[in-house]
């Protein structure tokens, strides 16, 4: 008994000869082509898929060899539960791999997903990109202007917030994040605009010193005027109704952001170019 010839297409209706061939090098004909010279794709008659099918399935298979080099991810959540929707959005994408304890080391991007905004992540933001050295995709429901610039100068410039979050976003983001990319919510790169015109009519109006136009926001300027004072992290702490690790966290995140040795040498900073 002969045996049946093999289908020429698989379950999902795709074109074997393209899912089974080496992925070295595909032609990829323009979309604006006509079907006449579309022709060899298409299969004509009996409800076979159509040229249009094919070229798409051609264009992904490109992609795929775009993006085959896998992209460690170590994701960091607030608790267990959210740490697992996470692995469940990007463990069905195959050029993702996870790495399971988000504490070792081997990761290209961190996924960093938190409520909202503080010290205690911003630290954390800060220790990624300048020690670890890996991309940071970050995830969260709220954050203010001010706190945004921090983001920013930390070097992290891929944001998402935790409602806009699905599989497709956040394979996005972690790709972008990977390459160096930008990837911001249209809301906050507004935000990012209208700071950079008022930074731009600050110093046409010959206000160029300003802390915002140099780049230090307003708490970090407030710290430093009060360690220029004389006052240690308590008396600072108490004068700006802050905890002591925010004040300390305050000053790692300036001390690291300039690459300064000390509390001394970030009052000798601030002082030097305009600051306080």
């Amino acid at each position: 008994m002969e045996r049946p010839p093999r289908p020429r297409y698989d379950s999902r209706g795709l074109p074997r000869a393209l899912r089974t061939a080496p992925r070295t090098a595909f032609l990829v004909v323009p979309i604006s082509w006509s079907t006449t010279m579309a022709a060899p794709l298409s299969m004509g008659k009996g409800g076979s898929p159509s040229w249009k099918k094919e070229f798409f399935t051609v264009l992904q298979l490109v992609d795929d060899v775009r993006t085959s080099r896998r992209v460690a991810v170590a994701i960091h959540a607030p608790d267990p539960i959210t740490r697992a929707g996470a692995m469940s959005h990007l463990r069905q994408y195959p050029e993702i791999t996870l790495v399971d304890d988000p504490r070792q080391d081997g990761a290209d991007v961190a996924l960093l997903i938190a409520d909202a905004f503080d010290e205690t992540v911003l630290s954390r933001l800060s220790r990624l990109v300048r020690a670890e050295k890996v991309g940071v995709v970050l995830v969260l429901d709220r954050i203010r202007e001010a706190e945004l610039l921090d983001v920013v100068a930390c070097g992290v410039t891929t944001i998402l917030w935790r409602r806009e979050a699905t599989g497709a976003r956040l394979r996005q983001a972690v790709l972008a994040a990977e390459k160096g990319g930008c990837e911001l919510p249209p809301d906050l790169l507004a935000q990012l605009i209208g700071h950079m015109g008022r930074l731009q009519e600050g110093k046409a109006g010959g206000q160029g010193s300003a802390s915002v136009a140099l780049g230090m926001v307003p708490r970090e300027v407030d710290v430093l005027r009060l360690v220029a004072d004389g006052m240690d992290t308590a008396e600072i702490a108490v004068e700006l109704a802050y905890s002591e690790r925010t004040v300390k966290n305050i000053l790692h995140t300036v001390t690291t952001r300039f690459q300064l040795r000390n509390r001394a040498h970030a009052v000798a900073y601030a002082l030097r170019e305009g600051y306080i």
